[in-house]
């Protein structure tokens, strides 16, 4: 058997294992498992044939994935031995830890989660091996089935009959799992567990309510603490928080769950984002178009969102005997808009451009605010090109979203290229031109990217755009979509050249992914304190007495010519109490304006944040506002 790892190619004799091949070559103990052809397993894993190996250390993300898939079944066992009873479910390893949930009749507490922690560090402390057993489908549903864990049957019942079952043990106890695993227990160096949540089996919510247990797991210590001070910043920063402090949006009951308010101040916000949106797009050779809410289930039946996408549409209705759903989405009006007329390709590209309202069924259990939403608005584009055209046109869209996310404060993020996956529509060069071409834009630009093998969609390859806030979170938001799935089943064409009727390709795009999503991620990584540009009240004028109101409101006057958001406390309260409720507002200039600044003519400034600019001519204060708009303009 022939092992390619780290330039070198040797020979091995069969039947060794992972680790028995990297002890062979010398490797330490800080190699905890590797990538076998590129796919992530644990030591005891024995390749059947030649293979690529890449060898996992500790201080790797691949490392890290080990230790916490690791934790998480330290986790459980540490739940078991405490609360016998309980059923185990599933445990994965998620972006930033892991997660297991339980079957049982008792609540979860902190005190709990207390007392698994301490069961765990016994586990951890005991070095306990962590042991691969291959099983058969009958010997896993006698041995689950004598525990009494039928969610484990359950699972073992789903698989083909000659689909090969592993158990991991760490001591006496042991679990279904494909793994992959740390070696023994003792490689979780730090963790910590989170909180408990709610969650269904299988996410049906007909099925029976289970416990989720957060957790997160790290190298050392330093790395535990740093993001648990990142997990305390972001509870400050929490969008429904602030939401409700500085009067946003909001979600009701009596509307229903998943379906937002917009208050004056957030749809204030929301309005100057969709300006910016639709005048960048219109200088960009967008066409603004507008479609309906509902469609003819026809429709949904021709695109294939009613085979594939029916769990997340809501129930349909029926309307002079026609049957009517409310859109998932909105490709398909975008679609039946350049199919209303005959396209030339010299009329190509043609690019649609929607502020569109969406609405998908989400189970409760996952609604998040505003960032897992029943309804929300996609800054939806659609771009119908041909197949030479898609570098051009995605280099186009690549500098109109990194102009976009400059704009609004995001420099630093990270680009996934999707390819492939094993089912597909489209030919196979059709894939290899679509991805060189992502590529090469990418390239073009200088934009460093990552290969998701197999990521792509079914009807084509992505571009991916993961944005980093200020607190180092990462958000999915930016996607780019080459489409040949649609064009085919809605038969779109153009007149080519020679005369002959050829189908164009569809991309796919948003900026944002949501307005609600995007808004939600604004609010944390400004933590409420908007740029002055998009900052719902911008000014705020406090009066000392009433003697001032007139002259207040002469300064409003002469700020609402150069479309200042102003606002004036006219009330009977104390100063002190005036600027605290400003400053909590975040406005980002407030005036003071008492008997000396009115005989002066003059104001006192005060950014937010403390900061005190102190009295100066109202005339002065008028040009550095000025100065403000012109850089928010030139965004």
């Amino acid at each position: 058997m022939k092992i390619d790892i780290e330039g070198n190619s040797v020979e091995f004799e069969n039947n060794l294992n992972v680790g028995e091949i990297l002890c062979k070559l010398k490797y330490d103990n800080s190699v905890i498992g590797a990538l076998v052809d590129g796919e992530l397993r644990d030591i005891s894993y024995q390749p059947k044939k030649n293979v690529t190996l890449v060898p996992v250390r500790e201080n790797s993300k691949e490392g890290l994935d080990l230790i916490r898939h690791t934790a998480a079944h330290a986790l459980a066992e540490a739940v078991q031995s405490i609360y016998p009873n309980t059923k185990v479910t599933i445990g994965p390893v998620i972006e930033n830890g892991f997660y297991y949930d339980f079957y049982t009749e008792k609540n979860f507490t902190e005190e709990d989660l207390e007392l698994f922690e301490k069961k765990m560090l016994e586990i951890i402390n005991g070095k306990k091996p962590i042991i691969k057993k291959i099983i058969n489908k009958n010997d896993a549903l006698s041995m689950f089935g004598k525990m009494g864990e039928f969610f484990k049957e359950e699972i073992i019942n789903d698989l083909d009959d000659n689909q090969e079952i592993s158990i991991y043990s760490q001591g006496n106890w042991f679990d279904l799992c494909r793994g992959p695993h740390a070696p023994n227990t003792s490689y979780i160096k730090a963790f910590k567990l989170l909180n408990v949540a709610g969650s269904y089996w299988r996410g049906d919510e007909q099925r029976e309510s289970l416990q989720r247990i957060y957790g997160t797991a790290f190298f050392n210590k330093k790395d535990l603490k740093k993001y648990l001070l990142m997990l305390e910043e972001a509870k400050k920063r929490d969008h429904r928080k602030l939401g409700k402090e500085l009067n946003l949006f909001s979600i009701t009951e009596e509307i229903g769950p998943g379906l937002i308010l917009w208050h004056p101040n957030g749809a204030t916000v929301r309005t100057i984002i969709e300006d910016y949106w639709k005048n960048r797009h219109m200088e960009a050779g967008y066409q603004i178009v507008y479609t309906p809410h509902v469609a003819k289930a026809s429709l949904w039946e021709t695109s294939g969102h009613s085979e594939f996408y029916r769990e997340n549409m809501f129930t349909q209705m029926v309307i002079d005997k026609n049957k009517y759903e409310i859109k998932p989405m909105n490709c398909p009006f975008h679609i039946m808009i350049y199919k209303s007329e005959l396209r030339s390709y010299k009329d190509l590209p043609v690019k649609f451009a929607e502020i569109g309202t969406v609405y998908r069924y989400e189970r409760s259990g996952v609604l998040h605010g505003l960032f897992r939403a029943r309804g929300f608005t996609q800054d939806d584009a659609h771009i119908f090109c041909t197949l030479d055209q898609i570098e051009l046109e995605v280099d186009q869209v690549i500098d109109l979203t990194t102009r976009f996310l400059k704009a609004f404060g995001f420099s630093d993020y990270e680009i996934f290229v999707s390819t492939r996956p094993k089912r597909y529509v489209g030919s196979k060069d059709e894939w290899v031109q679509a991805t060189n071409a992502l590529k090469s834009s990418l390239k073009n630009k200088g934009l460093k990217f990552s290969i998701d093998e197999g990521g792509g969609a079914f009807y084509g390859p992505k571009i991916d755009l993961k944005i980093k806030d200020v607190i180092g979170r990462s958000w999915q938001c930016s996607t780019i979509q080459v489409d040949f799935n649609l064009p085919k089943r809605f038969d779109l064409n153009y007149i080519s050249r020679n005369n002959d009727r050829l189908q164009p390709v569809m991309i796919h795009r948003a900026i944002f992914g949501s307005f609600e999503r995007f808004f939600g991620i604004l609010v944390e990584h400004y933590a409420g304190a908007f740029p002055f540009w998009l900052a719902p009240l911008q000014v705020k004028i406090l009066t000392v007495s009433e003697e001032q109101l007139d002259y207040s409101d002469s300064l409003k006057k002469e700020l609402d010519k150069i479309k200042l958001r102003v606002d004036i406390d006219k009330r009977n309260e104390k100063l002190g109490l005036k600027i605290r409720e400003a400053e909590v507002g975040k406005t980002p200039y407030i005036l003071t304006v008492g008997k000396s600044e009115m005989e002066n003519k003059t104001v006192n400034v005060r950014q937010y944040g403390g900061k005190q600019i102190g009295e100066i001519k109202f005339k002065d204060f008028v040009s550095m506002m000025k100065k403000d708009i012109r850089k928010g303009d030139s965004l």
